[in-house]
């Protein structure tokens, strides 16, 4: 189900609970509200849709891919961007790495490892930043 996006600074800012297979449904709300926000979003964190819980959904090359409870476990070659926010009002600069290592649950909740490069990395990086209530 497509949900309402949060603009609220104050809950955004808020790191968000561990994940558990109970939210399989908030994971599947989140796919429907990303893709309903396709064309102006590539990424989206649980909090974005009210739900302080560690779950990320993103484009990964074409087809969308759910993390719960992401980590960043290694990251390599740091540079300076600008992002924007579809729950935040402009753009901002922001430092990110080229490539990043995660360590997550998979939807049927199997640990999984994944080094990523480039764009997905980023993306990645902004909806991690999210479930830790860091704000760009």
């Amino acid at each position: 189900m497509v949900k309402e996006i949060v603009h609220d600074p104050f809950f955004l800012a808020q790191k968000s609970d561990v994940a558990t297979k109970a939210d399989l449904s908030v994971a599947k709300d989140l796919v429907d509200t990303l893709i309903a926000n396709k064309d102006a979003c590539v990424g989206m964190a649980a909090n974005m849709i009210g739900v302080k819980k560690r779950i990320i959904v993103f484009d990964n090359d074409g087809f969308f891919m759910t993390m719960f409870n992401p980590e960043i476990i290694s990251k390599f070659s740091e540079y300076e961007t600008e992002e924007g926010c579809l729950s935040l009002t402009g753009i901002r600069s922001t430092k990110r790495f080229k490539t990043i290592t995660v360590s997550y649950k998979d939807f049927s909740f199997k640990p999984c490892q994944k080094t990523f490069t480039g764009w997905t990395a980023q993306i990645i990086q902004h909806e991690i930043d999210h479930c830790n209530g860091v704000l760009i």
